[in-house]
């Protein structure tokens, strides 16, 4: 059965995209960390990180990083910080979270947008990454 991010990935489950490649994916977190939260993914399908082979884990981390500088240049933060879990969805994929404080990235403390709010978020994510596109 297809995963929630592949569902989103294919538009059946709407989402509030950031950037997309032929390979890579990336959306805003709708239960967010921080404002600016962002999941990046493979499109193909895999359940961990270290079943990606190697070309793919490092497209996964360039592109990653690509939207992490976009993410920079965006949101107010002293960094952005990079985890990968992925025990929640069986389908590898990197936060990306715009850090002030530490509890910021503990995935205990959430914060709340309306739609409206994540939709500008990624109108101006989406603006800075065509500066330095992908």
């Amino acid at each position: 059965m297809a995963s929630i991010f592949t569902k989103i990935i294919k538009g059946e489950i709407p989402s509030y995209k950031i950037a997309e490649t032929e390979k890579f994916f990336a959306f805003l977190d709708i239960n967010p960390n921080a404002k600016g939260h962002t999941l990046c993914v493979p499109k193909r399908e895999v359940d961990k990180i270290t079943d990606l082979d190697r070309d793919s884990y490092l497209g996964l981390m360039d592109f990653a990083i690509k939207i992490g500088r976009a993410l920079e240049a965006t949101v107010r933060c002293k960094r952005v910080g990079m985890t990968v879990i992925g025990l929640e969805v069986p389908h590898v994929h990197v936060h990306l979270i715009p850090l002030n404080e530490m509890k910021e990235a503990t995935f205990q403390h959430k914060v709340r947008l309306s739609p409206a709010e994540f939709e500008a978020l990624a109108d101006k994510i989406r603006a800075e990454l065509k500066k330095n596109p992908l």
